[in-house]
């Protein structure tokens, strides 16, 4: 089968409108969150996306056009097939109007026009996996010779439905994300546009393996026994032992419980010496369905810019566990972890093929 690469990405999220922006902001330290109103008397702190001119369909297609060209895509031919990954898809034009569409895919049809795609297109909505299981399905497309590349783009853009839903499950911070963090008290949200440009062809960055385990019995936590089989499965298919990973990116989107159950679930795939591990939700927010997308964008870049994200605030001693403070001196082969509601539960490993 053939090997797949991730052979350039783009970011849009509230660190800046590129990589190279959010990577500056990333090194100043981060952006402040922005307190969003979903009804009257109900405020959360968000990480708002750059806003510009235009209405919410004319920002949205500003920031899909420029993730889109970022990652090289439009300067190919863009037949290839296209993937739409989101959870909250058009919702946001949507409320403003009161019309409510029933067929899925009518938004990944509008997000083709917007950069004039040619090629299949395919709508991926599993809630925050969406991004990540949208890499395993072109990955897969890739790697059986049924296409030579792919183009999966994560999008999550502002509405108020989302964060009232979230508000109303009582599963926001009222103050600030804090992955396994000893004050931490609820996740905060975040808006973001990302692309990943998948090929056959040999780059840095090489798709090893993924898996996705949905276990239903807790629909909107973690399951650690599902946690334990998407890594395992993850890295049997990247023909890879838990002692080569060099570092984990884990889902931590700064829950009191499910932090806690994620830790424990690598704690039994790792034993208790956990490989280094990194976290970007206290800089850009958990970006739901493009989360997958937007993280390993912003991670490759890291690496490659030898940059981090600070940490600003203690962790959880009763965790018993680290968030790097830069990039392991040994880093080839990374796990990427990403969990949602739903039960599912997705890992991708990634391998850094300039070492």
């Amino acid at each position: 089968m053939r090997p797949v690469f991730i052979a350039g990405t783009g970011l849009a999220c509230a660190l800046g409108g590129d990589l190279p922006d959010c990577i500056a902001a990333l090194l100043r330290g981060g952006v402040p969150l922005v307190a969003v109103t979903a009804a009257e008397g109900f405020d959360w702190p968000v990480f708002q996306l750059p806003r510009g001119d235009g209405d919410w369909a004319t920002q949205a297609r500003a920031h899909v056009r420029r993730v889109a060209a970022e990652c090289g895509a439009l300067a190919t031919s863009r037949t290839a097939p296209l993937f739409v990954a989101s959870s909250s898809l058009d919702i946001g034009e949507r409320e403003q109007d009161a019309s409510f569409p029933v067929d899925l895919q009518d938004f990944a049809d509008v997000v083709a026009g917007w950069i004039d795609w040619r090629g299949p297109v395919y709508t991926v909505s599993t809630a925050c996996t969406s991004s990540v299981n949208a890499m395993l399905a072109a990955s897969d497309l890739i790697r059986h010779g049924e296409a030579a590349n792919a183009l999966v783009l994560g999008i999550e853009l502002p509405n108020r439905y989302t964060l009232a839903g979230f508000g109303a499950m009582q599963l926001l911070s009222p103050d600030a994300a804090r992955p396994f963090g000893a004050a931490r008290n609820g996740l905060v949200l975040g808006e973001a546009v990302a692309a990943s440009w998948l090929t056959s062809e040999a780059a840095r960055w090489r798709v090893r393996g993924g898996a996705n385990v949905v276990d239903g019995r807790n629909p909107a936590g973690t399951e650690a026994g599902a946690v334990d089989a998407m890594c395992s499965q993850a890295l049997s298919q990247a023909g890879l032992a838990p002692s080569d990973v060099d570092l984990v990116k884990p889902q931590a989107a700064g829950s009191v419980t499910n932090d806690a159950i994620e830790l424990d679930a690598l704690r039994t795939v790792f034993g208790n010496a956990l490989p280094p591990m990194v976290s970007f939700k206290a800089q850009i927010g958990h970006t739901l369905g493009a989360a997958g997308v937007a993280e390993i964008a912003l991670l490759a870049r890291c690496i490659e810019a030898r940059a981090w994200p600070a940490l600003g605030y203690a962790l959880d001693p009763a965790c018993e566990v680290a968030l790097n403070q830069g990039a392991p001196a040994r880093l080839r082969y990374i796990l990427f972890n990403t969990i949602g509601f739903g039960g599912g539960h997705t890992a991708l490993v990634l391998e850094d093929c300039s070492r």
